[in-house]
């Protein structure tokens, strides 16, 4: 059976350095991002150089031809979530949402499949902020409307619902959309959370210590075989239409996760997703010395203090 022809954006990012050994095995890929070094300055071989936020889509349209899946991992940094830049992020997150479209309608025009698009939790943290942490919440469901207290997440449901009408067929033909929300892509060990600062949350992912960071951070953890495959199920799976007929989904991306508090029924159910790894097993030395144990100087629970 012939390779699929999937075409990776953002491909020097640190997500895409956890897919990219197995995936040129797997997928005729194409890379395109505005750089070619990693973030430590390595060169990544291949790798096309492209603006995407560019409202001239003829520059990087033949990126697409012959695609058979596209891999939107791309953005434009901005600043905080807190603060003084929090307000400022808006013009730069724009220019993020201007870019999904870019991606949305170049696959649209190049008769591109499906598209795989890089979403977030932040995409509805608001409820995570206010009520998960707050525990007057259990768990948050990819059905919920997304809602966000900061312009970062703001920018990721927009690229969720911008995303749906492509899929519908309006415009003449249905494009598949997949919106990831990924959560903490990244190991999770008990040593970076000791520190005598117990209660301040990493709600807002600016670099916040302490033991409970660790518990919020245990139910987030995406391993990065579980990354890989999700994105493969994104991209395989032969139907993912809705029971409305709209192949449209929103599946949150995290590890099977004793501690989750983001549900991956969507996930499960549209895309076949199957989780290997849990980080209650995978950290369990270090739960039980930081947070179990009849020393740990933090109280029960999947979140919180």
């Amino acid at each position: 059976m012939a390779k699929k022809t999937v075409l990776l954006t953002g491909a020097s990012g640190y997500v895409a350095s956890q897919l990219l050994a197995e995936f040129q095995d797997r997928y005729d890929l194409r890379m395109v991002d505005v750089k070619t070094t990693d973030r430590d300055g390595n060169d990544v071989p291949g790798i096309q150089v492209a603006d995407l936020i560019d409202s001239d889509r003829t520059k990087y349209a033949e990126l697409f031809d012959g695609v058979d899946a596209v891999i939107h991992l791309g953005y434009k940094r901005s600043g905080g979530f807190t603060g003084d830049e929090a307000i400022d992020r808006f013009d730069i997150e724009f220019e993020n949402v201007q870019m999904a479209n870019n991606i949305y309608r170049s696959s649209y025009d190049a008769g591109v499949r499906r598209v795989v698009m890089a979403s977030s939790n932040h995409a509805a943290d608001w409820y995570e902020h206010a009520m998960i942490h707050n525990k007057q919440k259990e768990m948050v469901s990819p059905t919920e409307v997304p809602v966000s207290d900061n312009f970062y997440g703001w920018a990721k449901a927009s690229y969720e619902l911008l995303g749906f009408p492509y899929a519908t067929g309006i415009f003449g033909r249905k494009l598949e959309v997949v919106q990831i929300r990924i959560g903490a892509p990244r190991e999770v060990p008990g040593s970076r959370y000791e520190t005598d600062d117990l209660t301040k949350l990493s709600e807002q992912h600016t670099g916040g210590s302490g033991l409970t960071n660790f518990k919020r951070d245990l139910g987030a953890h995406l391993s990065a075989r579980d990354l890989r495959q999700l994105i493969m199920k994104s991209i395989e799976t032969p139907n993912i239409e809705r029971p409305d007929g709209v192949p449209w989904q929103v599946v949150y991306g995290i590890s099977g996760n004793t501690r989750a508090f983001w549900s991956l029924e969507s996930a499960r159910a549209a895309l076949g997703y199957d989780p290997e790894d849990d980080s209650e097993v995978k950290y369990a030395g270090d739960i039980s010395r930081l947070l179990t144990s009849k020393d740990a100087g933090i109280g029960g629970g999947k979140v919180g203090g």
